[in-house]
């Protein structure tokens, strides 16, 4: 948390700017330190508001903020590193309800790939009146496979599916242990 910093200088200090009658009080000058002192995290906090919105720089508290700020599909037990990911990620607004939004969504949540399998499909025909393509009745399927799947990454799954897929989409999803290769 920001807040008042012991020793913080102040980027633009009161006492000299007063007018000249004040600057040779010593009250004058003592009390404006004071107000100074106070102010200094604050000129701070703006003097470096651009690194505040950069998800690599800003301070983790604020990068928090910034993940619910910019709509992040995160719980908050997430790594450092893919929290930060998450905020850099906001062109998943663009492709969210598609599958590869998902699937990003996903990989940011759990730093695993998922495997997704829905209904639909899309296909050209000739002529009018031709089969639609996919089954006649939608659903989403996603599978994740995690190293050591607790009963709270299907809960967490569950959560983060309902957010980021499409909104007319019926979906079940599976947590399950992944798979070791065979020797």
């Amino acid at each position: 948390m920001r807040g008042s910093v012991d020793g913080l200088g102040s980027s633009a200090p009161i006492g000299p700017t007063l007018p000249a009658v004040f600057a040779d009080d010593d009250l004058a000058q003592r009390f404006v330190a004071g107000l100074d002192e106070v102010i200094a995290p604050i000129l701070n906090v703006l003097d470096c508001l651009p690194v505040y919105f950069d998800p690599a720089l800003a301070p983790l508290d604020f990068a928090r903020w910034l993940a619910d700020w910019v709509g992040a599909e995160i719980d908050g037990s997430e790594p450092e590193t893919r929290l930060r990911a998450a905020v850099a990620a906001s062109h998943l607004h663009r492709i969210r309800g598609t599958r590869q939004g998902l699937a990003e969504a996903i990989w940011l949540a759990f730093g695993v790939e998922p495997e997704i399998s829905d209904s639909g499909g899309a296909a050209w025909s000739a002529r009018p009146l031709g089969p639609f393509p996919g089954e006649h009745r939608p659903h989403l399927r996603v599978t994740l496979r995690l190293p050591d799947p607790g009963p709270a990454d299907e809960h967490r799954l569950n959560a983060l599916v309902a957010a980021a897929r499409p909104a007319h989409m019926p979906y079940t999803v599976t947590v399950t242990a992944e798979r070791t290769p065979e020797r």
